[in-house]
């Protein structure tokens, strides 16, 4: 299994590809959706399937119809995939997202915030 130390990035938009402006980087698997998680050291495991990359509309002139990007979902080492999942945005970026209902990480994402 791959370790990777995940550091905060530019906004989502840049990494999504449209434009500068600020969207939360979120992916959509399985029916949830799952926020980033920033600066936390997890381990990458199986390949899980295709995660949906919500489109950043929060450039002027950009439509509510632009498609969405997909991307490569991860198990992660120690989570059950229902609560976290990594994401391959780029060949060298890896990232964690959770899922935070109510706004709050659950206890085992938590956890590797403290470590």
């Amino acid at each position: 299994m791959m370790v990777m130390v995940v550091v905060a990035l530019t906004a989502a938009c840049s990494v999504q590809g449209s434009g500068g402006g600020d969207c939360p980087i979120m992916a959509t698997y399985e029916g949830r959706t799952y926020t980033e998680v920033a600066n936390v050291d997890f381990r990458v495991g199986d390949t899980l399937g295709t995660a949906e990359l919500p489109p950043c509309n929060d450039t002027p002139g950009a439509g509510a119809d632009t498609a969405g990007l997909e991307a490569t979902a991860y198990a992660v080492g120690g989570l059950d995939p229902r609560i976290a999942i990594a994401v391959r945005y780029t060949p060298d970026e890896v990232m964690l997202l959770a899922v935070q209902a109510g706004g709050s990480l659950p206890p085992e994402v938590e956890d590797l915030t403290r470590h």
